[in-house]
């Protein structure tokens, strides 16, 4: 077995190379660890940690292979212990090293890897695990955190297993159904967030160790919530510990001028088997060993193009790799998501390999992210001539199977929060924002906010502080929040707010086109309810304004921005509205609605039988 995936990983075919590589537990006679890397241009590998005092007593590696497999078992060493590799590189330079395939490392500063039990925890949620999906047909509401900064404990940040039963009520209570962690695998700096990666295999160390990491999992699993893992298969970090020329020459990297990114970054060769192989494992490591329900990939663009920019052409051997990992994932886990973090227009990112797209099952939709954001910063005098920064992405939405992203992205860098970035005053701002959610959560597709959002932060966010929960003591934010949880409630209760959602005879305009009253209309249809949408995007009231709706009978306002507990002001529609028959329009009826300015109204109308 153990030569099989050799082979596989040198023809660039492997997602289990983490059985074979790095530090592995095992019996040979006696118990000890067996050591792996890959390394084809050293001169040799030393293992060097604290079973040999760094080195005094020797443990050369052998070199069991043409292709640069060196491997070595030391008796006695166990759980815990720490080691790096001392290679003498091609030039004849002494450099200690990481493992690549380290499981855990100390944490940072230090930069040594750790010996554990990647197998040892006892998993209890094998009901959820039985019984997930992609949720292509069932309601997704992601919440993103970043763990360190969600909420602080007594002593700083918080712990993988202590933190689990805070974060589960939470989720629960605001109606998420997932949750999305921002890089968990290892990394030096703690300003990147994670998106400059040292270590593929190794959960870091900041919040505890591997099995709190995946206790934690267990419990949410144990509660309903699925846990998507951030991934950042494109650059890794620089630092000479890590990856970056590794045996002494651009083994991991390309060795011409997309060597490095536009980060500071080092770029993997995507088109080298082995690379292929790593990342691959890597992806499918955190699928097998922690239980995750989807992988979120990061700057797809950058795969699709060379160095993300259209310009210089299309990457075919990123295309190949990205094609190849999602199809091996798809086939190995079928009900685990593979979500592209994608902020290009190529097309058929989320078809099939088989039949020539790349097989993500999702994609974020950027351009509806910064269409929406662009519209609602204009001042309402001239949205009128904007409107189909609204429309648009019902354009284009059945191209691909869509996620509607809030992001971190969108907090940070002088960009505002979501909240401050609304038009106008402090309440205007507000009464902004809650349109934007209702159109939002009324809109089809998968949702994903980032932590704090549902609080209306206006700090921009930032790694080293947790979120401002203090401003739920304020009227203002106290009642967004509860008007975002109502949002999250229905979407997750009525059928027609997230079931066929991509197909395109359950969405329908009843009024795209009406820009100067800055009003949009649609309709969301379920088997046995429909679902109508009113949103006013201007600053003037209207009263008892027609909308058409396709059957007879009675519509009752479920939600409205408007609403005294949202800090509206009141203006709402507390009787049921009765449909009336027109003899214009395209609507075969009508009903009358009292809309507040800045507005959003759902509408709940349960159909006849037929």
């Amino acid at each position: 077995m153990e030569q099989q995936i050799i082979q596989s990983f040198f023809e660039g075919h492997c997602i289990n190379a983490y059985e074979v590589f790095g530090a592995q537990l095992a019996f040979e006679n006696v118990e000890g660890v067996r050591f792996r890397v890959w390394a084809p241009n050293a001169k040799n590998i030393q293992i060097i940690g604290t079973f040999n005092q760094w080195g005094e007593e020797l443990h050369m590696m052998n070199r069991v292979d043409d292709r640069g497999i060196y491997s070595l078992f030391i008796p006695g060493v166990k759980e815990l212990d720490i080691y790096k590799y001392r290679i003498t590189q091609v030039g004849g330079e002494v450099v200690d090293k990481m493992d690549p395939f380290s499981f855990y490392n100390e944490l940072r500063p230090n930069t040594s890897s750790v010996v554990v039990d990647k197998d040892s925890f006892n998993w209890s949620d094998k009901k959820w695990m039985n019984a997930r999906t992609k949720n292509f047909d069932s309601a997704m509401n992601i919440y993103e955190l970043h763990l360190g900064a969600w909420r602080h404990e007594e002593g700083g940040r918080p712990n993988y297993k202590t933190i689990a039963k805070q974060l589960i009520e939470y989720v629960k209570e605001n109606h998420f159904t997932h949750v999305e962690l921002m890089p968990l695998s290892e990394h030096p700096f703690d300003g990147s967030w994670g998106y400059q990666t040292s270590g593929y295999f190794s959960i870091t160390s900041r919040y505890g160790s591997v099995n709190e990491l995946k206790s934690l999992i267990n419990e949410l699993h144990k509660n309903g919530i699925g846990v998507i893992f951030d991934f950042v298969p494109v650059h890794f970090v620089k630092d000479e510990f890590a990856l970056n020329k590794f045996d002494g020459t651009h083994l991991f990297e390309y060795d011409n001028e997309n060597a490095y990114s536009e980060w500071g970054t080092a770029n993997f060769n995507l088109w080298k088997e082995e690379v292929r192989s790593f990342l691959m494992s890597a992806a499918s490591y955190v699928m097998d060993k922690f239980h995750v329900d989807g992988i979120r990939m990061d700057a797809i663009s950058n795969v699709i193009y060379w160095q993300g920019n259209k310009d210089r052409g299309v990457n075919e051997g990123g295309l190949s790799f990205i094609k190849r990992m999602n199809y091996y994932l798809g086939t190995a886990y079928p009900e685990v998501m593979l979500i592209a973090e994608d902020s290009s227009d190529f097309m058929d990112v989320t078809k099939p390999t088989l039949d020539g797209g790349l097989g993500f099952d999702y994609k974020w939709d950027l351009g509806w992210m910064n269409d929406t954001l662009s519209y609602f910063k204009i001042d309402p005098i001239y949205r009128q001539y904007e409107h189909n920064k609204i429309n648009f992405s019902m354009a284009y939405y059945y191209s691909e199977r869509f996620i509607l992203p809030f992001s971190h992205d969108e907090v940070v860098h002088g960009k505002a929060t979501i909240v401050d970035k609304m038009w106008g005053s402090y309440e205007d701002k507000f009464k902004q924002a809650r349109l934007l959610y209702t159109y939002m959560y009324t809109h089809p597709g998968k949702k994903l906010n980032f932590m704090s959002n549902e609080i209306g932060q206006m700090r921009e966010f930032d790694e080293s502080e947790e979120n401002d929960w203090f401003l739920l003591k304020y009227p203002m934010h106290d009642s967004f929040q509860k008007m975002f949880r109502e949002l999250s409630s229905i979407y997750a209760t009525y059928g027609a707010m997230h079931k066929n959602e991509f197909d395109h005879n359950y969405f329908e305009w009843i009024d795209a086109d009406n820009s100067d009253e800055n009003l949009f209309s649609y309709i969301r249809k379920g088997d046995d309810e429909t679902i109508v949408v009113i949103l006013n995007m201007s600053n003037r009231a209207y009263s008892d304004h027609s909308f058409g709706v396709l059957e007879t009978g009675y519509y009752k306002e479920i939600f409205n921005t408007d609403a005294h507990e949202y800090s509206g002001d009141g203006m709402v529609n507390r009787k049921s509205l009765r449909a009336k028959k027109q003899l214009v329009d395209f609507k075969p009826y009508y009903i009358s609605v009292d809309v507040a300015p800045f507005a959003g109204i759902i509408l709940h109308h349960k159909n006849k039988k037929k």
